[in-house]
């Protein structure tokens, strides 16, 4: 470009009008949701309408945020897990059920459940506790029937403490049967 040649103007482009009603911002605003082939939602449903799978309506559905308390209890039911986690939770709660002194010297070990017999096995720490166990054994069935529901437990199998393994140690021999008569 040389100082002699005349300056150019830029092109403009052409500029609509403003409308200050503000319905042509809506019509643009309109046009450019608009889809071609989308189907418009209604507040009524009547057979053959299908509803937006993404949309939630103003009452309460299935896919709205839910309690996780409701949700793990519909899971627990769901897969009929709920005799089990009672029997956990008895289990967690043992020394409020049994008492303070018992619990100390015995403790729930398994269960099998109703359709197995309902047997409650309990491990204690003495042949006495066993001794006294078996004694407060209808006791703590009505107890745990209380807890979990009419007869979910039938029997408490008692065992005692575990007894001493005399297959390794300094007084083991090798093919031998046992103790026997070595406490002179």
């Amino acid at each position: 470009m040389s100082p002699d040649d005349p300056p150019v103007e830029p092109a403009q482009s052409p500029v609509e009008p403003h409308d200050d009603t503000g319905l042509d911002l809506a019509r643009s605003i309109a046009r450019s949701l608009a889809r071609p082939g989308a189907r418009r939602r209604t507040s009524g449903r009547r057979p053959g309408r299908r509803v937006d799978p993404q949309g939630s309506g103003a009452h309460p559905d299935e896919r709205d945020p839910q309690l996780l308390d409701s949700t793990i209890g519909r899971l627990v039911a769901d897969q009929g897990w709920d005799t089990d986690v009672r029997v956990h939770g008895v289990f967690s709660r043992w020394e409020a059920i049994v008492g303070h002194e018992v619990a100390q010297h015995c403790l729930p070990e398994s269960f099998a459940p109703a359709d197995d017999g309902g047997r409650l096995v309990v491990r204690t720490d003495s042949t006495a506790w066993a001794t006294q166990m078996k004694l407060l054994a209808p006791t703590v069935v009505r107890r745990l029937n209380e807890e979990l529901g009419d007869a979910t437990v039938t029997l408490i199998e008692v065992l005692g403490p575990h007894g001493p393994s005399w297959k390794r140690g300094l007084r083991s021999v090798r093919d031998g049967r046992g103790p026997r008569d070595t406490y002179g």
